[in-house]
């Protein structure tokens, strides 16, 4: 499996829960996984219910098995300032730029160097070992930007390899993509079985297959349950209303009387099959859209209370026994 992987997703699909959940997983039988948000929002404090991130790499979970989860935020200002050191060796002058201000204009206004800096600062930590030649972590897993954004967000080396033909940029960007374009990689998209996000997820898929960026998995999130099959939405929509009332009245749900109240349940129950009916229809024609796009896919379950701690570790056990670990 890759040791880079990448998550993103239409908004509102939970790819912050997801990736956080894949790192959780990854980390299992004494592995070290690093997971690494770009976006600023702290997301991932948010979900393992610690303090901020500051911007250096600090250890937020065990995984079962003794595994560790470490976490980084990175800050563009910051991770410019580990660039000029590194390449230029500034020291004390590249903390007067930041200073001056020019820090942030050039994280802020110079076209790509913010996207430079955080997919570069990513991928030193994959490559990163120890003084024995063993990587530092066994996997790294980023909480990527947007499908919308993504291609852009990880090919920007690119361009600005093409603009800078010599020098440390240069170099700084061809090494950034040689990672990214790699099977050490893999983009993977998290969806939800509705028409937005699976259109946005084969937008996206084919942005990254025309860009030569290496395609992951599907992540399907959020999945509810199956209440009825097929078979039996027919005979729902078959059944006469008296047999139904009946059928509620032996169930102890009232008299099958006319007036009565299981033949009050009889419209709503009816109701809800029909809206039912229509939600299965459409999942069940978004999942064919997803299957045609060639891909490995996995399912999670939707938490109806809402997404805690203990659930992410629930996600994490699904993802291993679907083998996405």
């Amino acid at each position: 499996m890759s040791r880079f992987q990448v998550v993103s997703g239409k908004g509102g699909t939970g790819k912050t829960t997801v990736a956080a959940a894949l790192a959780l997983a990854l980390a299992t039988e004494g592995k070290r996984t690093l997971l690494v948000e770009v976006e600023g929002r702290q997301g991932i404090a948010q979900l393992f219910e610690t303090e901020v991130l500051p911007y250096e790499e600090r250890k937020i979970a065990v995984a079962p098995g003794g595994g560790e989860v470490f976490a980084l935020a990175i800050d563009p200002e910051q991770a410019l300032l580990d660039y000029l050191q590194m390449f230029y060796k500034l020291g004390s002058a590249g903390r007067a730029l930041k200073k001056l201000g020019a820090i942030d204009f050039a994280t802020t206004v110079a076209p790509g160097i913010r996207d430079v800096l955080l997919t570069g600062k990513a991928c030193e930590a994959v490559r990163r070992k120890d003084k024995s030649g063993r990587f530092i972590y066994d996997q790294v897993v980023m909480d990527a930007p947007p499908t919308g954004r993504i291609t852009r967000f990880l090919n920007v080396n690119d361009e600005v390899a093409g603009l800078a033909k010599i020098g440390p940029i240069h170099n700084q960007a061809q090494a950034v993509m040689r990672v990214l374009k790699s099977p050490e990689t893999a983009v993977h998209m998290v969806t939800l079985l509705e028409e937005m996000p699976v259109q946005e997820t084969a937008d996206g898929i084919a942005e990254l297959r025309a860009a030569k960026l290496p395609v992951g998995r599907i992540i399907v999130n959020m999945v509810r349950p199956e209440v009825l099959d097929e078979g039996e939405l027919e005979l729902v929509r078959a059944a006469p209303r008296t047999a139904l009332a009946r059928s509620l009245s032996a169930a102890g749900l009232g008299g099958a009387r006319r007036g009565g109240h299981a033949e009050k349940l009889v419209d709503p129950l009816l109701t809800q099959a029909e809206e039912y009916a229509a939600r299965y229809a459409l999942e069940r024609e978004q999942r064919s859209v997803l299957g045609e796009l060639g891909l490995p896919s996995h399912e999670l379950p939707l938490f109806v209370e809402g997404m805690d701690l203990a659930g992410l570790y629930e996600l994490a056990t699904e993802l291993r026994k679907q083998r996405m670990s």
